[in-house]
């Protein structure tokens, strides 16, 4: 294939027929399957992410190139089943932008952003009924399994709030996480029992989501910058111990600890 050539959708899925040929492709390609190629999805849907957060603009198309890969791979592998193709893929979502915009293709009209939102989910609601799913007039009807917990769990507190389930600020939140801490407190002292613990940390963790939707906060976000703060103190850590002669690991705690209290005073 001429690399000089600027390559079109066509292209990248001959390509990928070409890697899933029994015969004559990739042999890693082809003994994928779609369980054990969604994991790649998930991760190249985060690399996109990243590269929005670091402004990396050039990284950002080679990241949606990557994610627009796995794609095609699914669709690719959906092909050899007789499933579906690619072009059935692109009719599904064009055709449902068409519908859930009514507003933008259609005659409809909002009043404001709360009424269409709530008409968003009425066709949604339209959508699942067409296909058959069996009928759910819960507030949380339609809240994705598949989304990250913390995700979901964002979308169920707000689709709890729809009807009135609701604390009226974050004061009671915070109040609730002491009380959650407490109860992870207490399952210590009682022994740690594994499911126990995992069941009170999963609320704390539910309620700290909580905290973050009534502050405006996005979880992800939050996580990220503690994460790399996390990292640039614990690096300078090493470093200055680095510089003093030793390892890191060959000092005591009390020690580690100083050297953090140090990394925090200067703000790194």
């Amino acid at each position: 294939m001429n690399t000089a050539t600027r390559h079109r959708l066509a292209d990248l899925l001959a390509i990928m027929a070409r890697l899933r040929d029994p015969q004559h492709g990739c042999p890693w390609d082809v003994q994928q399957d779609f369980s054990t190629i969604a994991p790649y999805t998930i991760e190249e849907a985060y690399e996109v992410a990243d590269a929005i957060d670091r402004c990396d603009w050039q990284d950002l198309r080679d990241e949606l190139g990557d994610l627009l890969l796995q794609v095609v791979f699914h669709a690719q592998m959906a092909k050899e089943q007789g499933l579906f193709d690619f072009d059935d893929v692109v009719h599904a979502i064009s055709d449902k932008m068409l519908r859930r915009h009514p507003h933008v293709f259609g005659d409809a009209v909002y009043a404001s952003g709360e009424e269409q939102k709530q008409a968003w989910e009425q066709i949604k609601a339209s959508e699942r009924a067409a296909k058959g799913d069996a009928q759910d007039d819960s507030a949380l009807a339609g809240v994705s399994r598949g989304r990250p917990a913390w995700q979901r769990a964002w979308t169920l507190q707000q689709r709890a709030a729809t009807v009135g389930f609701e604390w009226p600020g974050h004061r009671p939140v915070i109040e609730k996480l002491h009380e959650e801490l407490a109860e992870v407190d207490a399952e210590f002292e009682a022994g740690a029992d594994p499911s126990r613990l995992e069941d009170e940390i999963g609320d704390v963790l539910f309620v700290a989501v909580n905290l973050a939707r009534h502050a405006g906060v996005d979880v992800t976000r939050a996580l990220k910058h503690a994460n790399a703060k996390f990292e640039r103190r614990f690096r300078w850590m090493e470093q200055r111990a680095a510089a003093d002669g030793k390892p890191l690991s060959a000092l005591t705690l009390a020690q580690q600890e100083a050297l953090w209290r140090r990394a925090k005073t200067e703000e790194l």
